[in-house]
């Protein structure tokens, strides 16, 4: 396997194929590099080079005890980037990794990053406070954590069966291999680091990333994202960044890239060849 070992001794797996520009596939909670396959065989196709990690804690790296939070995340990927020597790269997160995205790319990603995507992203902030009163409470968070901790494998099943990817929405077309690959993902990593990292992805705020990051960013979103309601995040986003485009999908859930690649891949690509 690839990996790389940071400063702290973390093992970092991931994958990079092809050659051209590169394009940065960043997973979200608690998944792995592997929930890229779709979009890393057809960019792959179109001639990019393709790269894609396990966040710490997570799939194939080290299920660490510590440093399961943004900053080192985002360090991590600092430190792949200038193992692999990616410049001119396009980074592209889904959920927690559009949170890791945005804060690589506001604190260690100059001159090395060309365009940035955010799909269903959790900036600028999740949970509710006085500063973000259409936030979700932290009581549902706090929910999370207690479901996790008595019994992750079924969690982990009902997430994936249900809000994740629509399915519990009535009429939804149900893929039992998206279920269970999204459960065989998330149980390859770290019960530490996930428990960890629903604080990093809920409570982490990115408004101050988002105004920092000055290349061109789209900011894609599903109307019906039960997991990260577009209300409290995506229009946000793009008015806080300098060069933010926004895209909504009407009706289209939380792992809208999954679900629907033949939709997101196809502007995604238009976004990078712009």
């Amino acid at each position: 396997m690839s990996t790389i070992k940071t400063k702290d001794g973390t093992e970092i797996f991931y994958k990079d194929w092809g050659s051209g520009q590169p394009i940065v596939f960043h997973h979200g909670w608690p998944l792995s590099a592997d929930d890229w396959d779709n979009q890393m065989l057809f960019f792959l196709a179109e001639g990019y080079r393709v790269i894609a990690h396990d966040r710490r804690g997570h799939g194939r790296s080290s299920q660490t005890a510590t440093g399961n939070e943004m900053d080192t995340y985002a360090a991590d990927m600092a430190e792949l980037a200038a193992k692999l020597d990616l410049r001119d790269a396009i980074h592209v997160g889904h959920s927690t990794g559009g949170g890791e995205v945005t804060r690589y790319v506001a604190r260690h990603g100059n001159g090395r990053v060309a365009k940035a995507v955010l799909i269903s992203a959790v900036p600028p902030v999740m949970v509710k406070s006085a500063k973000n009163p259409g936030g979700t409470p932290l009581e549902v968070f706090d929910g999370f954590r207690a479901a996790h901790i008595a019994n992750r494998a079924q969690f982990y099943l009902d997430i994936a069966s249900g809000p994740f990817y629509g399915f519990n929405r009535p009429g939804a077309k149900i893929s039992e291999g998206l279920i269970r690959n999204w459960w065989r993902q998330g149980m390859m990593g770290g019960t530490k680091a996930h428990y960890d990292c629903i604080k990093a992805f809920s409570e982490t705020d990115f408004t101050e990333d988002l105004k920092m990051i000055d290349v061109p960013v789209l900011v894609l979103h599903g109307t019906d994202d039960q997991v990260v309601p577009i209300a409290a995040s995506a229009p946000l986003a793009a008015k806080l960044l300098k060069k933010g485009m926004l895209k909504t999908y009407d009706g289209l859930p939380h792992g809208m890239f999954a679900t629907h690649p033949e939709i997101i891949n196809k502007d995604l690509l238009a976004f990078f060849r712009s």
